[in-house]
């Protein structure tokens, strides 16, 4: 099975099409998350639309607005707010976590994996096949 991270961008008007993207494909929505960190002293957060594996293809996608919008347990902001509303929407509870930063990682596929890797570990994705 392929795992794979899907940047969307860092969650201004690209958050528009994370949330447009989990109501269109409602039948295959797994989860919705959002994973908190902090970043030069700000306290930020990525919000991921985690969708079931592809059958056939075994592709599972993960689209995620990345460290682009503040952490709401630190300041309350509009964006989340919407992510909120989708997930009651769509009847889902949002996974929070904590987790390092992307900025950690001398590589953006490697923080990807990273990812992925607590995501197989809390059973929240399917385990390598």
């Amino acid at each position: 099975m392929i795992q794979r991270f899907i940047e969307l961008g860092q969650g201004y008007s690209d958050l528009y099409e994370l949330i447009e993207t989990a109501r269109a494909n409602q039948h295959r929505l797994m989860h919705l998350m959002a994973i908190h960190t902090k970043i030069n002293e700000k306290d930020v957060s990525s919000l991921v639309v985690v969708l079931k594996p592809t059958d056939p293809g075994k592709f599972q996608a993960l689209y995620v607005c990345r460290e682009g919008i503040p952490n709401p347990h630190v300041l309350k902001n509009k964006r989340f707010e919407m992510f909120v509303e989708l997930a009651a929407e769509l009847d889902k509870t949002i996974i929070e976590f904590d987790a390092k930063p992307s900025t950690m990682f001398a590589e953006k596929e490697l923080y990807y994996q990273h990812l992925i890797g607590i995501l197989r570990l809390n059973h929240y994705i399917p385990p390598l096949q």
